[in-house]
């Protein structure tokens, strides 16, 4: 049996914790449980610990992993010393290189719409992948920078979103999945919020951009399992947009509402989403606006246990059987923007 001592919130979904003190004092009926839900980390935070000893025996192995997997994304402290400056890694050469086409592409006037959309979209798909297999602060700052252009070319160039919201790749890779829902819940948003100065496009954008980034934390295996997944596999799964939430919580470099998209990307107008089971207006507006293009998306890409939709037959089902999990103004607004 091996303890180990870990801050609370690096607490995960399927680690099994042994409170310190007796049953009657803290709100759990066990002083030793393997942790099912995101309410139960919430509630240890709550009651004032600031560390927690695990069993690692008893935990889920994926529950340990994430926390690992994590630590490589985490901004290293400067060191005491100076230091001869490290070269740029290759992630971080393909993020600013994407950055600088992508800026390029949008304020050049002599290319078409047509070919600004692919040169865009080829170089945000670039940029997404670099992003997610480095997401440092640094990097998660120049993703940021370049997403701001592309929120900015949907909002003043109409030909161009035209063209960026209907090239859309059919594979479900994770940064292709991002790119896909950024462009398509900033396009929502324009058409909700045109002419009002009440919302800040860009943060919101990127939150579009970045609401998988807890995927980084997932193990792989699970990610594209062809199969039906196990229940201990879909408590996993149903980590991420905490951890994404923290990674961007440590990289201190967006908004609380571009935060709030990637933990409530995945809550349901119904109260059936993850991970805190909201309902109704207890889901911010664009949790709302990413959760109708995040699910239009997975449905019209290609899966590993199923393929794509059409994307008629896509908004047919969303209707039909997942419709109490949209807003139901906003799910029509949705179909216009796309017809």
């Amino acid at each position: 049996m091996a303890h180990k001592k870990i801050d609370a919130d690096d607490l995960r979904v399927g680690m099994y914790v042994i409170m310190p003190t007796s049953w009657d004092e803290h709100p759990f009926l066990k002083n030793k449980f393997r942790l099912t839900s995101q309410t139960q980390i919430d509630k240890i935070i709550d009651f004032g610990l600031a560390q927690v000893l695990i069993d690692t025996g008893h935990s889920l192995p994926e529950a340990l992993s994430s926390i690992e997997r994590m630590k490589k994304y985490e901004t290293p402290k400067p060191a005491e010393s100076a230091k001869k400056p490290e070269e740029p890694s290759k992630e971080e050469k393909q993020l600013n290189t994407a950055g600088d086409k992508l800026r390029e592409a949008i304020h050049d006037g002599s290319l078409s719409a047509s070919e600004k959309s692919r040169i865009v979209r080829d170089n945000a798909l670039t940029m997404m992948n670099s992003l997610l297999e480095q997401p440092t602060a640094k990097n998660i700052q120049t993703a940021k920078e370049a997403i701001i252009q592309i929120v900015e070319l949907i909002l003043t160039d109409d030909d161009t979103t035209s063209y960026l919201t209907k090239i859309t790749s059919y594979d479900f890779s994770t940064y292709t999945h991002s790119v896909n829902v950024g462009l398509l819940a900033v396009s929502m948003a324009k058409l909700l919020f045109r002419g009002s100065n009440a919302h800040n496009m860009h943060e919101m954008g990127i939150g579009f951009f970045l609401h998988d980034l807890g995927k980084v934390g997932i193990d792989p295996a699970i990610i594209n399992k062809p199969g039906r997944l196990t229940t201990d596999e879909m408590t996993v799964i149903r980590s991420h947009p905490t951890i994404g939430f923290k990674i961007l919580e440590d990289a201190h470099r967006l908004s609380e509402e571009c935060k709030t998209i990637v933990l409530q990307h995945h809550e349901r107008y119904d109260g059936t989403g993850y991970p805190k089971q909201l309902r109704g207006d207890e889901i911010h507006l664009y949790g709302k606006i990413c959760s109708m293009a995040d699910v239009f998306d997975a449905l019209t890409s290609n899966r590993p246990y199923r393929k794509k939709m059409d994307p008629f037959d896509a908004l047919i089902l969303m209707k039909k059987e997942m419709i109490n999990h949209f807003q139901m103004d906003l799910y029509e607004k949705f179909v216009y923007m796309l017809s």
